[in-house]
């Protein structure tokens, strides 16, 4: 190691001390502190309140109330407007410029309230005016994308690799980030993407996509440049505030795109070399989808469609999240909505649009939980209830009286599959009196992709590999039509230009049902464990997500890959 003397006398470590970088970094951070101090000391001086524009989001709107040349000059910003009343930052308010600002506002009938700020505060501020001109036409939260281009744009980036060559094809020196965007986005539309992910790293930045639940990198070497830039677009689009890169937030825009309007809904979260946002493409085509289109089997559609037609009780629907819940809910709600029953839902966020639904939303700021929303719908005399979630004692215990006091309530809840709901509710603090009751029927279902028409391959079976199927077969229930598979086909993924290569496309539900009732209640009271529960389970028949798996394997919808990627192993194929 490499030593050297002090003044001191003392040996030092030269591999101890701080890199070059890291110490400018260090000496900057204490200079902005120091500033911010002082800035404080002077708006104590003065009378006048201090705030740090390093951890305030400051809009467009606001800065549009001064001028950008007025605003320099007097070494201040507009950093909020609510109606008639302006938040004036200011480095130095004993400047006359500053003063002439507050008298032109004034004129204009506005309320001014003047705050002191550090100038590195105040400039930081004012990088927001380069997006003040556009934000005229975009703050509105609609993005119009040029039809003729993006039609020709999502005729032409059918594959991943389609997309990448586009993205390579640009000169990053020039390139805008309204192009870039739009080119990610018609790719990601394209493709059937769910979310856009665009993830910064120390020299770098990369765009990926999740299609049909998995991610496929888009490009890997976006320079840091054109990445602020994007980043900064896309906090404009989506209504947040653009000079704040500390804090997480969420927004959305909506585009039109195929003669629809789709919303993207948008997350920015601070990470260590900047900032990382998801998009996610909420298509209101995917809420179309009936309760058949689900793949929900004919039998198993039986006991739905018998028990969402009760007027009250409880229906949960279990898995992790991305595995479909709230679309299959969303179908049932679709299914028995008509003129003449009341439905509301409680959602966090609403992410579709349901026509005939009353939709409110979550708002924690407010007050307005999912407890307190839920106690607040029950006066308004629904008939069925959508929950978006069970996550604690007090929104439980709501949902289970109000599915014991004549409302069909409907929710969802974090559990690897049916029977494990019960001892989650009893977990939560829920009585085992009141859950038995309650429950007309639970769900647990995951996603799995299906295997593209046009380029699946069938695959041959040896002799041992038919009589397992054989015996699986046998071992059904008896409400399952086992004849409907005897000339099974199983296939393989391969890959062409109709699935973009992946060798699938879309994906379907793969679902088992625990039914409610007498029995489900005597167990629950006797003893709620989950193996008491699968035992009931299997006297009532019930047909294991893995098996509903196998079964569409068989029908040629998926694979066997697929399905134990979601359920694990299946034990006869060994």
């Amino acid at each position: 190691m490499p030593l050297f003397m002090g003044v001191l006398g003392g040996k030092i470590n030269v591999m101890d001390l701080p890199k070059t970088d890291e110490l400018q970094g260090q000496l900057a951070k204490l200079r902005r502190e120091s500033e911010e101090r002082i800035a404080e000391r002077l708006g104590k001086k003065m009378g006048i309140p201090y705030v740090d524009l390093t951890r305030m989001a400051v809009s467009p709107e606001a800065l549009r109330v001064v001028a950008e040349n007025e605003a320099r000059s007097a070494k201040a910003a507009s950093i909020e407007v609510k109606g008639k009343k302006v938040a004036l930052a200011e480095a130095d308010p004993s400047l006359p410029a500053a003063r002439n600002i507050i008298k032109e506002l004034e004129a204009k009938n506005f309320e001014v309230k003047i705050f002191v700020a550090s100038s590195s505060g105040i400039e930081q501020a004012w990088h927001s005016y380069k997006f003040v001109k556009s934000a005229a036409e975009d703050i509105t939260g609609k993005v119009t994308l040029e039809k003729k281009r993006i039609e020709d744009l999502i005729a032409r980036l059918t594959t991943i690799s389609l997309i990448q060559d586009e993205i390579k094809k640009l000169d990053f020196l020039k390139v805008s980030p309204a192009l870039l965007i739009e080119i990610v986005i018609a790719g990601a539309f394209s493709v059937r993407a769910s979310d856009i992910h665009f993830e910064s790293e120390e020299t770098k930045a990369k765009v990926r996509v999740r299609v049909d639940g998995l991610l496929h990198d888009i490009f890997n070497d976006l320079p840091l440049k054109n990445y602020s830039s994007l980043i900064s677009r896309i906090k404009l689009l989506s209504g947040m505030k653009i000079n704040v890169r500390d804090i997480s937030q969420d927004g959305r825009f909506t585009i039109e795109v195929e003669n629809k309007e789709v919303e993207i809904r948008s997350s920015v979260i601070p990470s260590e070399f900047g900032e990382n946002v998801v998009m996610r493409i909420l298509d209101p085509e995917a809420t179309s989808v009936g309760m058949k289109g689900l793949g929900i089997r004919e039998d198993d559609l039986v006991i739905v469609e018998r028990e969402i037609v009760k007027p009250n009780g409880l229906i949960l629907n279990t898995g992790p999240t991305g595995s479909g819940k709230t679309t299959t809910l969303y179908a049932f709600l679709r299914h028995i909505n008509n003129p003449e029953i009341k439905i509301i839902t409680l959602e966090d966020p609403i992410e579709y649009r349901l026509e005939g639904v009353e939709q409110t939303q979550v708002n924690q700021e407010s007050g307005y939980t999912f407890a307190n929303g839920l106690r607040s719908i029950v006066r308004q005399d629904p008939d069925v209830i959508l929950v978006g979630e069970v996550r604690d004692l007090e929104t439980g215990d709501i949902a289970v009286q109000a599915s014991l006091t004549g409302h069909l309530v409907l929710s969802t809840l974090h559990t690897n599959d049916a029977v494990g709901a019960v001892p989650r509710l009893i977990n939560l603090g829920i009585k085992t009196v009141s859950i038995g009751p309650a429950l007309n029927l639970i769900i647990a279902q995951r996603l799995v992709r299906k295997l593209c028409a046009y380029c699946k391959k069938e695959v041959p079976h040896s002799d041992d590999m038919e009589a397992r199927i054989g015996k699986f077969l046998e071992k059904l229930p008896k409400r399952v039509d086992v004849s409907k598979y005897k000339d099974y086909k199983t296939y393989e993924p391969v890959g062409c230009d109709k699935c973009s290569g992946f060798g699938y496309k879309g994906r379907l539900g793969i679902f088992e049902f625990l039914e409610g009732g007498p029995e489900l209640e005597r167990t629950i009271l006797r003893e709620a464990s989950e193996i008491s529960l699968r035992d009931l389970a299997n006297k009532q028949g019930m047909v294991t997500m893995q098996e509903d798996g196998a079964l569409k394997v068989l029908s040629g919808d998926t694979s066997f890959e697929e399905v134990e990627s979601a359920t694990g192993k299946i034990e006869w194929r060994n």
